[in-house]
């Protein structure tokens, strides 16, 4: 089978994987000039099923266990030291809100918590510990990925530096690569607008901070007034803070206000992060259907991968392993493929 997948994001790449262990013959087509450079290049990596049950369907954790398991065993360095959920005192109430909304976890107190994470201690009396969640470093392991694809299974790709990039727009019509094949399979993200007309951008602003003053083992989830925010070390001193969800589509720009809000809520962690370097600002925009669930759509010889929304590490490689199930075996599952499907 040939098969022509359209985007090099981390739907993209877990499909190039999922079809290329079948057998096929894959070529990943995107129009930037390397992979992981949307939406991928600013998530925070966290591969937390439950913490994500606290706001999400059952069926992104569901998804996420199996995710969970696929990175684990597909790239390196997957840190294993699970998440933490904290909130200052005054806000404890949403801590046991968050607690009624999930399970697998487990109430520590301000001791347990100062043993996970010596530098938080004696800054918090209680918190909820997640041990069997994980997180990466997305563009490392989106590199990784690309790596094991070429020198494993002979995947082609064709980027923008050579030729390709900005003329599979329109995938049916403008691109050969994809109407040469048996399979396509259009995992653009928002640029699949022209095709899904019920997706819509929520964007998201995020920062990377340097701090040699602090120093974190694991994802640390701080119940914000206003935001929920998350802390993920990226080794070397170098922390992710983010992220918002702000109901449009411009790419881009970070506000003022979510950068005050990101910022003060890491201070509010640990005043260290008060004096940490800003390195990095960023925003894109992640691609939602109205109920915030991905979506696997058939049509003809395409293959639609969209509406991971926040959800993209934690969900791609569970729908990555569905689609090649629904091209090889004819599979079918209502989860994401029924657009009436309620049970989850």
């Amino acid at each position: 089978m040939r098969v022509r997948i359209v985007g090099a994001g981390v739907a993209g790449l877990t499909c190039a994987h999922a079809f290329a262990a079948r057998g096929a013959e894959v070529t990943v087509i995107e129009r930037k000039s390397g992979s992981g450079q949307g939406c991928s290049w600013y998530a925070g990596g966290m591969l937390a099923p439950w913490c994500e049950r606290e706001s999400a369907e059952p069926i992104i954790a569901e998804l996420g266990h199996e995710s969970l398991a696929y990175w684990r065993a597909s790239v390196p360095d997957v840190p294993n030291e699970g998440s933490l959920v904290l909130a200052p005192p005054r806000d404890l109430p949403d801590l046991k809100r968050f607690s009624r909304r999930t399970e697998a976890f487990e109430w520590v107190d301000g001791a347990r918590i100062g043993a996970l994470e010596p530098d938080l201690e004696g800054r918090f009396d209680q918190g909820l510990f997640f041990p069997t969640e994980a997180h990466l470093e997305p563009r490392k392991a989106l590199a990784a990925l690309t790596r094991l694809l070429v020198e494993e299974y002979q995947v082609a790709f064709r980027f923008a530096a050579e030729g390709v990039g900005n003329q599979c727009s329109e995938v049916d019509d403008q691109c050969s690569e994809a109407n040469e094949a048996d399979l396509v399979v259009d995992c653009r993200g928002l640029a699949a607008r022209d095709t899904l007309a019920d997706l819509r951008g929520v964007k998201g602003e995020m920062l990377v901070l340097y701090s040699t003053e602090i120093s974190l083992k694991r994802p640390v989830r701080l119940l914000h007034p206003r935001i929920p925010v998350y802390i993920v070390p990226r080794g070397d001193g170098h922390f992710m803070i983010g992220a918002t969800s702000i109901e449009n589509d411009e790419r881009g720009r970070v506000t003022g206000r979510s950068m005050l809000e990101l910022l003060g809520a890491a201070y509010a962690l640990h005043p260290a992060f008060g004096e940490a370097e800003i390195v990095e600002i960023g925003a894109d925009v992640r691609p939602a259907f109205p109920d915030n669930l991905p979506r696997l759509r058939k049509r003809g010889n395409t293959l639609y991968i969209n509406g991971l929304y926040r959800h993209g590490f934690l969900a791609a490689p569970a729908l990555a392993r569905r689609a090649a199930e629904v091209a090889f075996d004819g599979a079918y599952f209502p989860e994401v493929m029924d657009e009436d499907h309620r049970q989850w």
